[in-house]
């Protein structure tokens, strides 16, 4: 079955190139996996493209690379579609199949390591909000079903833009702690705001890459956009 797929991603208002060249190139790894599909990467921050882009691919499906369902994403993303693009499929963050992808990280992180995963203090550092809760409690809801494959020691989340803070949540930690980022890509708050609360809180542990970033992500995004190709009455699906 052929069909058509928008990535799209908030991209980077100061530099809206660079967002677009990193979208475009997670659209190129996911049509690797969907060779029956075309597959486009666009973001919100290039003015005009995810209008043009969207005019040309009717009846294409939406993924949106965001960590929770929000303004962007239930409001503004709607707006900028052409008309018969659709349907829009949940934000990457919240894909029911991420946190046993981020376990079975953290279990391979804790054996390169020599780790004992059941002694190790878990830290999920995520962007928060001061006006809505949405994305700390998809934050909190993915540590929680990590931690439940996991079991670790210990599973604490901070944020950015909310409290507990990242040097809070990274304080007071031994060198037995994995601190994995709840961002979709490498730069603005992962770049700044946590090294910074790394340094600040003095934690030993290990930081892994934003989860976004994870080789298997684009097969991921694969797997949920044929699974939405092929099941169009989601009405009749058990979840």
């Amino acid at each position: 079955m052929s069909f058509s797929a928008l990535i799209v991603s908030h991209g980077q208002p100061s530099d809206p190139e660079v967002g677009e060249a990193e979208i475009a190139a997670l659209a190129a790894d996911v049509a690797r996996h969907l060779p029956e599909a075309r597959i486009d990467g666009v973001t919100l921050a290039a003015e005009g493209r995810i209008e043009a882009l969207s005019a040309d691919r009717p009846g294409a499906l939406v993924y949106p690379m965001f960590m929770a369902d929000g303004w962007f994403t239930q409001s503004q993303l709607p707006k900028r579609l052409a008309d018969g693009v659709g349907p829009q499929l949940v934000s990457f963050g919240m894909d029911c199949t991420l946190p046993m992808l981020a376990a079975n990280w953290c279990r391979t992180v804790c054996t390169e390591n020599s780790l004992d995963p059941y002694k190790t203090d878990l830290v999920v550092a995520g962007h928060g909000s001061g006006k809505s809760r949405r994305v700390s409690d998809a934050t909190r809801r993915f540590a929680e079903q990590v931690a439940d494959v996991v079991k670790p020691n210990s599973v604490r989340c901070g944020f950015v833009e909310e409290d507990p803070s990242l040097e809070d949540a990274l304080s007071g930690l031994g060198t037995n702690a994995i601190c994995l980022p709840f961002f979709a890509a490498r730069r603005g708050h992962v770049l700044e705001d946590l090294p910074a609360a790394v340094a600040a809180s003095g934690f030993e542990g290990i930081v892994l890459d934003p989860i976004g970033l994870h080789p298997d992500v684009p097969k991921l995004i694969a797997d949920a956009l044929r699974w939405r190709a092929t099941t169009p009455d989601v009405s009749k699906c058990v979840f």
